[in-house]
């Protein structure tokens, strides 16, 4: 294809694909170049590896639907990263790819999460050196895991030998009881510690696990004694963190410990303008103001809010004005006014799924069960004040522990997988519409 038709088709399969998809769309979907389009095959090159990463894994099937639309044939699309810059261990089994938007200058800083910041820049500007360990702790939503990635991209861009190990807790655990079962102990051991720095996020989850409680503690101390720096979080600090051994617990403590809060109404509106910012996103002062005002929970309802919004825009052909915001936020205003019952959810969730509410408090294990069931548990979680014990007790009986890590499951598959996020939008949606 000629290469001036091809960069139009692909102007316009951009503009579609944002249409398509307003969750993902960011502003540095301009900088995307067109390396080969022969009709069938789309290959996009992208800035660097991470928004490679990001379309690949969020992007994909919006462009494949975008670039069918526009040309009418049925076309693979394909993105080609930049040349990597940088050692942090992000092979499809050791742990989440750093996520484009997630950076130092894309982090609002306020003074709900102000030491939190200093710490990370500080750890990243010189790892092993300064607050080792370092914990960050703070409820779902607030930041940590951004924190966690703007380490990693610090990091790499100034120390490009460095090689950083990336995992949630679950991720750790899972590649311990692997390596246990095929014999590779030995070798999961050298890898976790002779890296120069290891990052786990949720940290929580080592709870009630002894043999993993016991494997952490002699990496942590390999690590530590070689100097190497330790990054973690979690939703509580290292003492609150239940049937944590207490050698686990004085180590936490050993560097510093900084919490994040929700952030004030100032922070708000200067975050709603920076995700608008990174969406490519004109909102005016007074519809910031007004987003921040109605939304207060944490960061990610205030991207909802700003999805739900640009959705609006591009559906109706509408600039986004002040009223436009109130259209598209009414019902989610009028919802927060509505008190949410784990009924209400239980009820939406089961409709879908098909399945019964005695199902969902049984001692059933199979995946068409646990799965609502975890949904549930994270629903409750969020759109709901019951606390773990009472959501869990709703639920059969369980524990605060087994409700936490249904809720950190579905948050993993939400960010992984782009039906899962669709799917809990539109259950979130019915939720609370449902009078």
């Amino acid at each position: 294809m000629p290469p001036r038709e091809a960069l139009n088709i692909f102007a316009e399969i951009l503009d579609r694909a944002r249409s398509l998809d307003p969750a993902n769309t960011r502003s540095w979907f301009d900088q995307l170049t067109v390396l080969d389009f022969d009709g069938g095959s789309l290959e996009v090159g992208c800035p660097d590896g991470s928004t490679a990463d990001f379309l690949k894994e969020n992007c994909k099937g919006s462009f494949t639907r975008a670039a069918q639309q526009i040309t009418g044939h049925l076309v693979a699309v394909d993105f080609r990263p930049g040349r990597p810059t940088g050692g942090v261990l992000d092979a499809p089994d050791s742990g989440p790819r750093l996520h484009p938007d997630y950076t130092f200058d894309n982090f609002v800083i306020g003074p709900s999460n102000r030491l939190a910041h200093a710490s990370c820049v500080a750890v990243s500007q010189s790892p092993g050196d300064t607050y080792n360990p370092l914990f960050i702790y703070g409820n779902s939503g607030l930041g940590k895991t951004h924190l966690l990635h703007a380490i990693c991209a610090e990091t790499r861009r100034r120390l490009q030998d460095a090689v950083i190990c990336f995992l949630n807790c679950e991720q750790f655990v899972n590649r311990f009881i692997g390596a246990i079962e095929e014999g590779k102990l030995t070798d999961f051991q050298r890898q976790c510690r002779t890296v120069d720095m290891l990052i786990i996020d949720d940290v929580q989850f080592l709870r009630q696990r002894e043999q993993s409680q016991e494997e952490f503690f002699h990496t942590f101390n390999a690590l530590y004694n070689s100097g190497r720096q330790i990054i973690l979080s979690g939703d509580s600090p290292p003492s609150e963190i239940p049937s944590l051994e207490a050698r686990l617990i004085s180590r936490f403590n050993w560097g510093l410990v900084a919490r994040i809060d929700p952030p004030s109404y100032e922070t708000r509106i200067a975050i709603v303008k920076k995700k608008a910012h990174l969406r490519g996103l004109e909102i005016t002062d007074e519809i910031a103001e007004y987003i921040a005002r109605k939304v207060h929970a944490n960061i990610r309802e205030l991207e909802g809010a700003l999805t739900t919004i640009y959705a609006l825009a591009v559906t109706s052909a509408q600039p986004i004005t002040l009223e436009l915001a109130q259209t598209a936020l009414d019902g989610q205003i009028s919802l927060s006014a509505k008190p949410i019952s784990l009924t209400g959810i239980t009820d939406v969730v089961t409709s879908h799924f098909d399945v019964r509410l005695a199902d969902l408090q049984s001692k059933k294990r199979s995946q068409s069960i646990a799965e609502p069931r975890q949904v549930c548990m994270y629903h409750a979680r969020s759109l709901t004040r019951h606390s773990l014990e009472e959501i869990g007790g709703h639920f059969g009986g369980r524990d605060h522990t087994t409700v936490m890590h249904a809720c950190s499951k579905i948050e993993q598959a939400r960010l992984s997988d782009p039906r899962m996020h669709a799917l809990l939008s539109d259950l979130t949606t019915r939720i609370t519409q449902t009078p």
